[in-house]
């Protein structure tokens, strides 16, 4: 399921998304606007022609020759973003936009691609790149030109490097190493007018609605269309939590932590997770179980070991695969008796990259299992000085072990037994967790 506008603004009690802010109403001025074809309002429900973040992770929202920068705020002239759209075109609109993911060239990955009836525009950092606009076909042989939409889709999502152009029902997968285009019709994906990657899924616009669809198959799952203004942007009598507040950093805390071999991070506390390693698509808040969908209460630990995320709740343990869509490896959940060689409940556990041992923490002391050994069994023990640990997480700067929105430092698991002496903790940050000071 898609996340809800409850779950975006909201990581349990302590963890807040805000959306930086309503937008502003004032009726007669707005009808006024209207009037005088100004300033459209994203709220009234239209229908956008493309979206597209930049570099920096700034998404764009595009109708006409406006523009809205982010989930919130009011309509620009686009022009004061991207000068020369104006300047070689004076169509007043956008057909289709995507940035480019392209892991094999830096002249081209994260450039911004605007197209507007045959022609195409390369952006970065918000400059025209010299050459362009180009003839569509001279950048991307095979695909037409008068597009609907159009949104990269990164190697592991589809087999490589690809962008995915819409024009109709006819669906064209650009094969951006090879330049070859596979041309199908998902015609039971309605026409999209843009369309939109976010945080590893897939959207796409029609009307004022949206459809998540696989960008491989093109298949839908889940109960859509669903309504934009309940989810990508914020508008009065939309959504649930409009007016939650950004949390102060000392009112964080954490269940537990990890971050898996691919690099993905994630926080969780109560029922909802938050992915900390998406700075340019921002920190979001979802249910666990949109994730992992038979963990429904909250979690006591997790860690991450060869490709597999370990979540520990009460006395079982479920294992999934780390991979997209995350598959919960059949016969488990387990207790931890079997899987571990202990008994519950668990406060928090961690596994160093490239290592094989699960350092799980209990109360005061840290039980050392070899994850590689058959059966497992816990190797050492070690009394630590530090009280009340709830979540921790072992990167690639040592240790950290979470006390409410406190942490405690240390270089290494080995450094973290031999101590005996209590460390000053550090307090969680903004950059660590999207609180505030």
């Amino acid at each position: 399921a898609v996340y809800t506008t409850a779950s975006l603004l909201s990581f349990n009690v302590h963890l807040t998304l805000t959306l930086t802010g309503p937008l502003d109403h004032d009726h007669d001025h707005h009808e006024d606007q209207v009037h005088h074809n100004a300033n459209p309002d994203r709220c009234d429900g239209i229908e956008f022609d493309a979206i597209a973040p930049d570099e920096k992770g700034h998404t764009f929202f595009f109708k006409g020759d406006h523009l809205w920068n982010g989930f919130n705020g009011p309509a620009q002239v686009s022009s004061a973003f991207f000068r020369e759209l104006d300047d070689y075109h004076h169509l007043g609109h956008v057909d289709a936009a995507f940035r480019m993911h392209n892991s094999e060239e830096n002249g081209k990955h994260d450039h911004i691609y605007f197209f507007l009836d045959d022609k195409v525009f390369s952006y970065y950092n918000h400059s025209l790149e010299e050459g362009y606009p180009k003839d569509i076909q001279l950048d991307f042989p095979g695909v037409p030109s008068h597009l609907d939409a159009a949104v990269e889709c990164p190697k592991g999502e589809c087999n490589s490097d690809s962008v995915l152009f819409f024009k109709g029902e006819e669906v064209y997968n650009y094969d951006i190493a090879t330049q070859l285009v596979k041309e199908r019709q998902w015609a039971h994906l309605p026409n999209c007018t843009s369309a939109f990657r976010w945080l590893e899924q897939y959207y796409c616009f029609h009307g004022h609605n949206f459809t998540r669809f696989h960008p491989v198959s093109g298949e839908v799952n889940g109960v859509y269309p669903k309504d934009s203004r309940h989810y990508f942007m914020r508008c009065p009598n939309f959504g649930h939590g409009g007016e939650a507040k950004v949390p102060k950093c000392s009112e964080v805390t954490l269940d537990a932590i990890t971050s898996d071999d691919s690099g993905k991070t994630y926080a969780f506390t109560g029922h909802n997770y938050m992915r900390l390693d998406t700075h340019r698509d921002g920190k979001h808040t979802f249910p666990i179980a949109r994730t992992w969908k038979e963990v429904t209460n909250g979690v006591d630990a997790v860690f991450s070991y060869s490709d597999k995320i370990y979540i520990i709740k009460g006395d079982q343990v479920y294992i999934y695969k780390s991979a997209a869509p995350s598959t919960l490896i059949e016969g488990y959940p387990k207790s931890l008796n079997e899987e571990l060689g202990i008994e519950g409940p668990v406060n928090a556990a961690f596994v160093c990259k490239d290592h094989h041992i699960v350092h799980i923490i209990q109360g005061q002391m840290m039980k050392d299992i070899d994850l590689s050994a058959t059966p497992r069994v816990v190797a050492r023990e070690a009394s630590l000085p530090i009280s009340g640990i709830e979540a921790g997480m072992c990167g690639p700067d040592g240790v950290k072990l979470y006390v409410g929105s406190e942490y405690y430092h240390y270089e290494s698991p080995g450094v973290l037994a031999l101590s005996r002496m209590l460390q000053e903790p550090k307090n969680v940050t903004p950059d660590m967790m999207g609180c505030v000071e």
